[in-house]
């Protein structure tokens, strides 16, 4: 058997036990390819370049076993495997920490942020960082900037210290325990958020590969918007004159136009449409609550 049809053989397994994907890989060929070539110390971009090299019994045994823990505990690949990619760039990621997969990223990735900031852009806040990649994406992507990285979780800011080291941006990345803005310091020109949004009826109905993540970092209440109610009447407070706020809501747009009908929003397009991230100006948010 060689690696192409391991692979193949391993996606039908995945596919035969309803495993759920959504954490780096969106069917079960790319998740088996992802177990596959993980497994067998592959790299993870160059399938062409082995799908026909013979795979051992010791090695197909491994890649197994690989798979029965998957489906077994319904962990994530990316739990199994300790490594997320988000834009190409590798982020160390375990249990204590949602898998990171945030469309912001994207938007850093592309220069679709670049037009709403300046040449005094200089102070950056990640909001609700979780492992610190959006936080280390930001300081790969705009070389002159400071960023914080503040989440409530303790555990999550444990895993974005190892990514900021591995990384090399100790000093530039500052991490932060705070519940919302509360121990944040100072101004921003830029905030990113990625907080909880889920609302508690798609949160009751999620797959087992999401409840294995940290639940804080998920559920957003009734409506998904307890956290961005807090959140928003803070923010001018904590954003210097011409900052912005970039916000991720998922598939949440109707209930924060429900929650906000007052509030001056720009969407921005992600490879998901129009409706998954939110970009919100000092100026309009203080309109709405100062």
């Amino acid at each position: 058997m060689n690696i192409l049809q391991l692979i193949e053989a391993a996606a039908r397994q995945l596919e035969a036990a309803g495993v759920a994907f959504g954490h780096g890989t969106a069917n079960a060929f790319d998740e088996a390819a992802w177990l596959v070539l993980w497994r067998l110390g592959l790299p993870l971009d160059d399938l062409d370049g082995v799908a026909t090299r013979e795979v051992t019994t010791p090695d197909q045994t491994a890649v197994y076993a690989l798979l029965g823990e998957r489906i077994a505990t319904r962990k994530p690949a990316a739990y199994l495997t300790q490594e997320a990619w988000l834009q190409g760039v590798p982020f160390y990621v375990d249990e204590r920490a949602i898998v990171p997969r945030s469309f912001i990223a994207e938007l850093i990735a592309d220069a679709s942020i670049d037009p709403w900031l300046g040449e005094e852009t200089r102070q950056v806040l990640d909001l609700c960082t979780g492992n610190g990649s959006l936080a280390i994406l930001a300081a790969m992507a705009w070389p002159e900037v400071q960023v914080d990285g503040a989440d409530i979780s303790a555990d999550a800011l444990a895993v974005a210290r190892i990514n900021v080291d591995k990384h090399g941006l100790a000093s530039r990345v500052r991490l932060m325990e705070s519940d919302g803005l509360g121990a944040v310091p100072g101004r921003y020109d830029l905030i990113l958020c990625n907080p909880p949004y889920v609302n508690a009826g798609s949160m009751a109905a999620l797959p087992a590969e999401y409840r294995v993540e940290p639940a804080l970092a998920l559920a957003g209440g009734a409506d998904g918007m307890d956290f961005i109610r807090r959140l928003l009447p803070e923010l001018p407070a904590h954003m210097n004159d011409d900052a912005v706020l970039v916000l991720e809501i998922g598939n949440e747009r109707a209930f924060f136009e429900a929650a906000f009908p007052q509030l001056e929003v720009v969407w921005l397009e992600t490879s998901a449409g129009e409706d998954q991230v939110l970009l919100l100006t000092r100026e309009a948010l203080a309109e709405t609550f100062t």
